[in-house]
């Protein structure tokens, strides 16, 4: 028993050796960094990497500042990205110099490695390259109604992969650049104006001067129809139904949807003024008085007609027979 507990005591004591002697290689390890020119080399970096942050942080802000009439959203959101990254990866390479890692090897794998890259994602790499195109075209930008690839929105932003938009129920829609260059784009928001064109007819009993004198009073009556342009109407031709006329307004783009219903208001009304009338297909429906009752009769008539002809031939049979029987009566006598 006091065996047993002397070992004990020595396992225990073995044990609080090692403790000791690892916490004391661990603190003369601490206190071999723990001198004055490591204290410097902490501080300077420190204040590097802090004179790094506040560059970072003026730049980024410088432009932020810039009017927008002189840098679009979407190419001030681009070049803010990339001065993040650029801050990143200047970080990264300065503290993995402070461990001494060599840049040329790591320049070396990522060469390697950018070929392997760019063959397993030839997609990316286009719509990259087409990204370029699309910024550098200045084709588009943020807050554009556009219509690409049979989807219509509004456009959110515009990267170097994609332009996502959200269309007029509200739902986002991601399009790769490589289709935007690829396919016809139509920006309806590129021009500060639009014009629209309202086709209306008239009967052929209208006269055609007044015709075309009261469609040209229409853009009165529309408050966003612009001046400058001017408005004008013309005839277009003679149809089956009527003639037909076209009257064009410009408007600001951003008052598209105003602006038409204000036209198609306009030109019924002066129209209903004038007494002019705009023809419309017509359906004439005739309804003719019923025959059930005579077809019916008839049927009557001729089933009547075929009960008297069965009676006649029942008749005809039933006298035949009684012949028969009476003419066998007679030969057997």
């Amino acid at each position: 028993m006091d065996t047993h507990i002397e070992d004990l005591s020595d396992v225990g004591t073995a044990t609080m050796n090692a403790v000791n002697n690892i916490g004391t290689s661990f603190v003369k390890w601490i206190q071999t960094y723990l001198t004055w020119d490591n204290f410097f080399k902490l501080l300077g970096t420190l204040i590097i990497l802090l004179a790094f942050w506040a560059i970072y942080r003026f730049v980024l802000r410088s432009v932020k500042r810039v009017p927008r009439e002189k840098m679009p959203a979407h190419r001030a959101m681009l070049i803010q990205k990339l001065i993040r990254y650029a801050y990143y990866i200047v970080v990264v390479m300065f503290i993995l110099g402070l461990f001494g890692i060599k840049f040329s090897a790591i320049w070396g794998a990522a060469g390697v490695a950018g070929v392997a890259l760019a063959f397993a994602a030839q997609t990316s790499v286009s719509n990259i390259i087409s990204g370029v195109f699309v910024i550098s075209e200045k084709a588009l930008k943020i807050g554009d109604l556009i219509n690409v690839a049979g989807e219509t929105g509004y456009v959110d932003t515009i990267g170097l992969l994609s332009v996502k938009i959200h269309t007029l129920d509200n739902q986002m829609i991601r399009i790769p650049n490589s289709t935007i260059i690829n396919s016809t784009l139509r920006n309806t928001s590129y021009f500060p104006s639009r014009r629209l064109n309202v086709d209306v007819s008239v009967s052929y009993d209208t006269d055609m001067k007044l015709a075309l004198d009261t469609l040209q009073r229409a853009p009165l009556h529309c408050p966003d129809v612009l001046e400058d342009p001017a408005p004008c109407a013309w005839f277009n031709g003679f149809d089956e139904s009527g003639i037909s006329l076209t009257l064009a307004v410009w408007f600001a783009s951003a008052n598209f949807l105003a602006a038409k219903n204000e036209a198609f208001i306009a030109v019924k009304k002066v129209f209903d003024e004038a007494g002019i009338e705009i023809p419309y297909n017509k359906l004439d429906v005739k309804i003719y008085e019923d025959t059930s009752t005579h077809i019916i009769e008839h049927k009557s008539s001729i089933e009547q007609k075929a009960t008297v002809k069965t009676a006649g031939k029942a008749t005809a049979k039933k006298a035949a027979s009684n012949s028969k029987k009476k003419t066998e009566r007679k030969t057997k006598k």
